[in-house]
């Protein structure tokens, strides 16, 4: 998979996860979920940090799940370990533009 930060108006989500970790797997359709529930808000991208090393040191990753939100080619959150959908949400709200 190709990765980029193209101009976009929306804030990306970048999950970090791989095959091995049981919390990343869990929280694969969370993130599925959120990425069809605000497609019109929000561009999602899963990196499996095993197949996309130099990715994964480029954000810092250490821990799998990683989610790492970049707005304007910065990061503005990042959350690490298994979370629930509420406190992913908390972090995306202030960053997502407003619902048309």
């Amino acid at each position: 998979m190709h990765f980029s930060m193209d101009i976009d108006p929306r804030p990306l989500l970048v999950f970090f996860h791989n095959a091995r970790s049981g919390p990343a797997r869990r929280m694969e359709s969370l993130v599925a979920h959120l990425a069809r529930k605000e497609r019109s808000r929000l561009k999602v991208h899963q990196i499996d940090v095993d197949e996309q090393t130099e990715l994964a040191e480029r954000f810092r990753v250490t821990t799998v799940p990683t989610l790492v939100l970049v707005k304007d080619k910065r990061v503005v959150g990042r959350l690490e370990g298994r979370v629930s959908a509420p406190r992913i949400e908390r972090m995306l709200e202030p960053h997502l533009p407003v619902a048309a």
